[in-house]
């Protein structure tokens, strides 16, 4: 099978909403500042209803992803379930857009395509509360086998964990993938889907997963320890490669010899942190698919990630390919 992908991408397809928001507002409508959470239809509305005006954009953690690969100049597939309405239109409209493959059939008869209501405050935290609607219907018969085995590594979002019929599709990927002799990668997306499905991810990550993105917070949930040391200890036990991304403290890349630091992209302002760790995965998925040593890829993902949070919005403004070269990268 040819490599006419760099990197495929399950996840959930959703349209973002972002608007600026104070701790006040967060703490009169009981959001957990920098979390995310799961509402129902009516939840969301209301929610809406009460926030700043905003800025509406195609979203999703493994889609933002996908977007930054593209931005480099990769080629990306994306796998997700939109309902045939409006905003499901508009997701498949910025999908192929930016180049990516994206085929998956829209959901005919369901709940409405997903939006994440995104409330962002002075410091640059973003609060997360999501409808995640069509995307859970993604299931196994969604995953496209031409698609997988054509991709040299196939990215998993873990926000679906919260779904038992995208973890199959997690199941069905994951063989295919290594069948065809291509690495699966894994986000752990959140600190609080880590708290619901610990046994389970673990039991995925020692199994099937051969490259692992984290943040500090979810590397410590994972395993039940405020030690960061300790916890990334165990992680090099667990999967040949991965990625933890530590704010401006950089990244640790992590192998069975070794342990690697790479330094934060310097940012004249924070404005918004929502979708950093997409666009790190981003440049760093790049940078694999295309042969680059490790402390290269890690350079590409801190420059990705300090781009996005340089203004509103979870993907790359301006032409990372370019900023790439302009640093000599």
């Amino acid at each position: 099978m040819p490599d006419l992908y760099d990197v495929a991408a399950i996840g959930n397809a959703i349209v973002d909403v972002s608007a600026p928001a104070t701790d006040a507002f967060l703490a009169a409508n009981a959001l957990t500042k920098g979390a995310m959470m799961l509402v129902d239809a009516e939840q969301s509305a209301a929610l809406y209803g009460k926030m700043a005006a905003g800025v509406e954009a195609s979203g999703g953690s493994a889609a933002n992803t996908v977007a930054g690969l593209a931005s480099f100049g990769g080629r990306g597939a994306f796998l997700g379930k939109v309902a045939n309405d409006q905003l499901g239109q508009v997701f498949t409209h910025d999908m192929r857009a930016i180049g990516a493959h994206f085929e998956n059939a829209p959901l005919e008869n369901g709940p409405a395509t997903a939006v994440s209501m995104i409330n962002v405050t002075p410091d640059a935290q973003r609060t997360m509360c999501t409808f995640l609607g069509a995307s859970v219907q993604f299931t196994d018969d969604d995953v496209d086998p031409g698609v997988i085995e054509a991709a040299k590594i196939v990215y998993l979002e873990g926000y679906l964990f919260d779904a038992e019929a995208a973890r199959r599709a997690f199941a069905k990927a994951a063989a295919l993938a290594h069948g065809a002799g291509r690495m699966i990668a894994l986000t752990l997306s959140d600190s609080f889907v880590v708290e619901r499905h610990r046994a389970g991810l673990l039991g995925f990550i020692e199994t099937q997963v051969d490259l692992l993105f984290a943040n500090e917070s979810e590397v410590c949930a994972l395993f039940e320890t405020d030690d960061f040391d300790a916890a990334v200890e165990q992680l090099r036990q667990r999967v040949t490669l991965a990625a933890v991304t530590r704010s401006e403290h950089g990244s640790v890349i992590l192998t069975a010899g070794e342990r690697l630091t790479v330094a934060a992209e310097p940012v004249e302002k924070i404005v918004d942190t929502t979708g950093a760790g997409d666009q790190y995965a981003a440049g760093f998925m790049f940078g694999l698919a295309r042969g680059r040593p490790l402390q290269l890829c890690g350079k590409l993902g801190s420059l990705a990630a300090a781009e996005v949070i340089s203004h509103y919005g979870p993907r790359p403004q301006v032409s990372l390919k370019e900023l790439a070269a302009s640093k000599g990268y």
